[in-house]
């Protein structure tokens, strides 16, 4: 059983920004082509969750010419360049499945407002070096 931890530990990557379910994020995702390789970039809602230690994943909507399209990103894939968060979201359930029967406003997700940390004072020019 240790053999199975220690192979799932070292094909996890540090966590990739912390995603939460309702959160807008921009997947930077690689694509192969032949001999190519390119990013791709998939923007939208993230509706659900699944953890499992190194098979988490999670399920991105976005809207495409009027049509819901779904995608699900393992977290730890060696195919995500980056997880970039456009804009946190305030939810109360833990999976988004009921925006697939929404249309329109009703499919929005509130944004979530954070508050900033005390900002830190700014230089003087006396602290400043010279």
């Amino acid at each position: 059983m240790n053999e199975i931890k220690a192979i799932q530990a070292a094909q996890m990557k540090s966590e990739p920004g912390e995603v939460k379910v309702g959160d807008t994020v921009k997947v930077h995702f690689k694509i192969v082509e032949g001999k190519n390789e390119r990013i791709q970039i998939y923007e939208g809602s993230v509706i659900a969750i699944k953890n499992s230690q190194a098979g988490k994943t999670f399920t991105v909507r976005k809207i495409s010419y009027g049509v819901g399209v779904e995608r699900i990103f393992p977290l730890h894939s060696p195919r995500i360049a980056k997880v970039e968060l456009v804009r946190p979201g305030r939810v109360r359930r833990a999976k988004l499945y009921y925006i697939r029967n929404k249309v329109g406003k009703a499919a929005k997700i509130k944004e979530l407002i954070v508050k900033k940390d005390a900002r830190k004072p700014a230089e003087t020019p006396d602290t400043a070096q010279t």
